[in-house]
Order: structure tokens, then C-alpha cells, then sequence
């Protein structure tokens, strides 16, 4: 039987959702935490963080030298299909799982 190989290198939770677990799990978490626990650059992440404060889930507040960031409780998917429900079950869900920061670590 032959091998196939995958089409492409994709994961079912998408930056938006870690990040937006992270910070329900850390209000305090710094962006370089963030961006070494998604593998992916800070700047990518202070995009994430943008795409959702503007969307309305997140709010950040300055406190200090650091940003404290809160989850927006009700809000609801944007996929037109995921529409009617809130965000709150997957978030937590994610938020519960155990961490790794270390790269190429599983659990």
C-alpha cells in the first residue's frame, strides 16, 4: 500500500481559539508567553489579540507595566454554521487542557 503524505501542516484550534484560552486561563499572560506557547511571533500575536479585542472577546486593560486582558462572557461564534452558540463551552474546554510552552513537547 502506498504512503500518503499530507496535503498541508494544519491543527483544528486556530491561534484565535489557544490565545483566547490562554488568557482565560492567564489575564496577565505577556505576548512573547503567548507567542512561545502558539509557535508562532509576537507580532503575529499582538495581531490575534487586535483581531479579537476588536471584535468584541476580549477587552485589555493597562495595569502597571502590564496588560490585563478579560474574556467577553456571551459571545458567539462567527461562523455562520457555529452562529447560534457561545464561545464559552470551547474556551473553557481549551483553557482546561494541560499546557506545554516547550517546543516539539506532547504530553
Amino acid at each position: 500500500m502506498e504512503s500518503v503524505e499530507p496535503r498541508t501542516s494544519w491543527t483544528f484550534v486556530t491561534n484565535h481559539a489557544r490565545i483566547l484560552a490562554m488568557l482565560l486561563r492567564d489575564p496577565e499572560l505577556r505576548m512573547r508567553d503567548m507567542a512561545d506557547a502558539c509557535q508562532i511571533t509576537e507580532r503575529a500575536v499582538r495581531a490575534v489579540v487586535a483581531d479579537l479585542e476588536s471584535a468584541g472577546y476580549l477587552t485589555r486593560v493597562r495595569h502597571g507595566r502590564r496588560n490585563h486582558y478579560e474574556v467577553t462572557p456571551g459571545t458567539r461564534f462567527r461562523h455562520p454554521a457555529e452562529g447560534p452558540h457561545e464561545i464559552a463551552r470551547l474556551i473553557q474546554l481549551l483553557a482546561d487542557l494541560e499546557v506545554t510552552t516547550v517546543k516539539g513537547d506532547r504530553p
